[in-house]
């Protein structure tokens, strides 16, 4: 097939869902432990969720506005988009109910059994009545709305039990009935864990949703109406997560940001999903309250909304049923006992989370807060975990006289609360907040320490692909490097000058920065891989990262791979590029691994004529982290962590079981070898495992 038969690229949304499907395929996979399978449930769910409040909101605007007919990059307007993307949603909800089915099913034979209000025994009645009573109404939130001048705001994400009420009325003496109808709708209590376990009954389990709780106490929660029949079925709005920011400039940063999420909650409705066995009368009362009008913003669904919460699905005691959790194992030649200082002032550490232990970072940290000889510590923080380790560590280090500068992002996106609170906890210990550059948001993840050795400083750090989060940690796959190497920690603290003086653009040798010179630095290495092709010298590109979307640093790979260039791509999420096409990318391979753990460290290499050069990155390859963000790459100097890289994508590179082919036609293809079973990260624990084996013996 000619080269002009086929696009440049693949539409990043339909892409995005592409990627969401793999999500689906690790649920719907037999081989996937039983209780895990309902964790991918979950995450489906919390995608499109995500992905309906932030992609799917973005294109809608554009297609409200005065740019509505214009075409996108994909040749679509912005409404046959959305069009395109409601069916593909649909079918997919429906492909994932049929999972669903399927697991009950495989639960049932584990003598599991998921219950709804119809199959209630008697041995269960006075327990479900009594949580009810005792921890479901004094939180429930009940309106009813046939009498109110104004419609209730249904808020974000959050489930509800649309109630039909067919009431019986008396008139005169005649004694002559009529109906009418009445509507409520109640709020799902979200801190109540959605599923509720029953007593055990001869060795047998019982689940029943929370929704089916409500549902089987409707006759105490309306005992005052005189109604004939009453039905409940479940609806969720998903709002346009987009923030608009104040512009008082008398109001402070921290002000605008809290300001802004509130205000988030009555963003626009961009999605309604309702029970498909919902009567047409109360789905239309519902639609014409709310004033949603949009045919694709309206998802029909099953009985069950809110599938985020499977990812909470309860264990039961059942640890045969869930994926074996390997524990994390030490970083070879790193005492985590012995002074950090010392050691890394020796020699560079990579720590790889979680086939290593998060509490390197930690432990790091603090011995800073405790050592006489540091001054001072300065950290980006993105996402924190719940009861952070991180900030308790530089609070203690504050206490301790230590001067904490903190650049938090109040902007990353669905954190903005947590982020505030922990901004405010700061402030109050003494600790220096940054909150970012004008038009930018800090994404990057570096630490730099000072210490006082005798008459001069040195500087300590490290620098990571991922979030300082003891929480994510234990699922995210991220590499941070932990150094004293004086050059590239004295840029860190350049980066750190960008944030307080950011008119003035810092120059670097070492780091490639964004926003203003990732874009250009990266261009310079696919230009001397494509020079070396041209010369028959020995070229390649390797990266492993979450996203590819930026067409013009895809045109380069092309032209890269047009040269001879051999690139292999390994991207989990949304890939914008199309490999394997004769005359355009016939060098370029591309795969995505979805398992147990989430793939989410960006690893970049380059041939360079036999003398690798390689990094590793807060940033993906999208225009927003090249030119919209601040980001940190890091180079790798020390030649055994060059080897542990390049080994680490090999590994990837080589896996044959939860690796999927990127392709033009979304297809998500597995990658099989019959005869050879390679699972990727079980692969890579087992290199770190052999690693550390081989010192012990």
């Amino acid at each position: 097939m000619k080269q002009k038969d086929h696009n440049r690229y693949i539409d990043r949304e339909k892409s995005w869902l592409a990627f969401n499907e793999r999500v689906l395929q690790e649920a719907a996979d037999e081989t996937v432990p039983l209780l895990d399978r309902f964790r991918f449930l979950g995450i489906f769910s919390n995608n499109l969720d995500e992905f309906f409040r932030v992609r799917y909101a973005s294109v809608r605007r554009i297609s409200m506005s005065k740019n509505a007919l214009k075409k996108l990059d994909n040749g679509q307007t912005a409404s046959e988009l959305l069009q395109e993307i409601t069916e593909i949603v649909i079918n997919l909800q429906s492909e994932s109910l049929q999972i669903l089915h399927k697991i009950e099913e495989e639960l049932n034979r584990q003598n599991i059994f998921m219950i709804d209000e119809t199959e209630v025994d008697e041995i269960h009645h006075s327990f479900i009545k009594d949580f009810f009573i005792n921890e479901v109404s004094p939180d429930l939130v009940t309106i009813i709305l046939n009498d109110l001048a104004e419609f209730p705001l249904l808020r974000d994400a959050h489930g509800y039990l649309a109630v039909k009420m067919v009431m019986k009325q008396n008139l005169n003496s005649s004694k002559t009935e009529f109906k009418r109808t009445r509507y409520a709708v109640i709020e799902i209590p979200n801190h109540i864990n959605r599923f509720v376990v029953l007593p055990e009954v001869d060795g047998k389990q019982y689940i029943m949703m929370l929704d089916d709780v409500i549902r089987y106490n409707l006759s105490s929660i309306f005992s005052i109406f005189n109604y004939e029949r009453v039905s409940a079925h479940m609806i969720k709005v998903t709002r346009d997560a987009e923030l608009d920011f104040d512009s008082d400039l008398h109001k402070s940063f921290l002000e605008k940001i809290s300001n802004s999420v509130k205000d988030r909650r009555v963003g626009e409705v961009v999605r309604f999903v309702y029970d498909n066995k919902m009567e047409k009368d109360t789905l239309q009362f519902f639609l014409d309250k709310m004033e949603i009008e949009a045919i694709d913003s309206i998802i029909p669904g099953g009985k069950y909304h809110n599938r985020r919460d499977y990812m909470k699905f309860p264990d039961l005691g059942r640890k045969d049923l869930k994926a074996k959790n390997n524990y994390p194992l030490p970083v070879e030649g790193l005492d985590i006992e012995g002074s950090f200082f010392s050691q890394i002032k020796e020699r560079d550490f990579l720590v790889h989370t979680p086939f290593q232990s998060f509490n390197y970072l930690v432990r790091f940290l603090r011995e800073a807060a405790l050592d006489p000889k540091v001054s001072d510590i300065k950290i980006t923080l993105y996402r924190l975990a719940h009861n952070s380790q991180i900030i308790s560590s530089l609070i203690n280090a504050a206490k301790n006289g230590k001067s904490v500068t903190v650049q938090i992002e109040l902007r990353a996106r669905f954190d903005e609360t947590s982020n505030i609170y922990y901004a405010e906890l700061m402030q109050t210990e003494g600790i220096k907040l940054i909150f970012g550059v004008k038009g930018l948001k800090v994404h990057s993840k570096v630490c730099v320490i000072e210490r006082n050795e005798g008459k001069k400083i040195r500087r300590y750090g490290f620098i990571s692909t991922g979030n300082f989060n003891e929480s994510t940690s234990n699922f995210y796959t991220d590499v941070t490097l932990l150094t004293a190497h004086q050059k590239i920690m004295k840029e860190v603290s350049k980066v750190f000058d960008f944030f307080e003086v950011n008119y003035k653009i810092q120059r670097y040798k070492h780091l490639i920065v964004s926003p203003h010179f990732t874009r250009i630095r990266l261009y310079n290495l696919i230009e001397t891989e494509i020079e070396n092709a041209n010369v028959r010298k020995p070229a390649f590109i390797k990266m492993k990262m979450n996203s590819l979307s930026d067409y013009k640093m895809i045109d380069r790979l092309y032209e890269a791979s047009r040269a001879g260039v051999k690139i292999q791509l390994i991207v989990r999420g949304i890939c914008c590029l199309i490999p394997g096409i004769p005359g355009m990318s016939e060098n370029i391979e591309a795969i995505s691994i979805v398992d147990n753990l989430l793939e989410h460290s960006r690893i970049y290499m380059f041939g360079n004529d036999g003398n690798p050069a390689i990094f590793i990155s807060s940033a993906d390859i999208m225009t927003r982290n090249i030119d919209e963000r601040v980001e940190v790459t890091c180079p790798i100097y020390q030649e055994d962590i060059k080897q542990e890289l390049m080994d680490t994508f090999d590994i990837y590179w080589s896996g044959n079981v939860k690796v999927r082919i990127h392709s033009e036609d979304l297809s998500n293809t597995y990658r099989k070898d019959e005869n050879h079973i390679f699972r990727a990260q079980l692969e890579l624990y087992n290199y770190y495992r052999n690693k550390i084996e081989v010192i012990l013996d």
